[in-house]
């Protein structure tokens, strides 16, 4: 193996063995951010559940149209397939935006 690998693997491996206890919390400050409201985890879950739904219908139907139109026009292939893969992006950033708001509810 590379002599610059194993170092760069010890190095990543040493910050990750590191940076667990100086990010752990005491006991009583995990007890008491849990007991928050309890509404505040219905609505992350909710809209976490509902955008990760809703993306994977999407993202099922762009995928089935692009692979119909590709089976009915092989020679448009390349272009149907560069323009589902950005869909899909767009998609999976709309559900990304979905996990971020759910954090800003569970933060409050």
């Amino acid at each position: 193996m590379n002599r610059r690998f194993v170092m760069m693997a010890l190095a990543a491996v040493s910050v990750v063995l590191f940076a667990a206890p100086a990010m752990a919390q005491e006991a009583g400050a995990a007890h008491a951010a849990a007991g928050g409201n309890w509404a505040q985890f219905l609505g992350a879950a909710f809209a976490i559940g509902f955008a990760a739904a809703a993306g994977a219908i999407g993202q099922g139907r762009g995928i089935t149209a692009a692979c119909e139109a590709m089976g009915r026009n092989p020679g448009a292939a390349g272009p149907v397939r560069i323009t589902m893969i950005i869909g899909l992006a767009l998609i999976e950033s709309l559900v990304i935006y979905s996990l971020i708001i759910a954090f800003m509810i569970l933060a409050k």
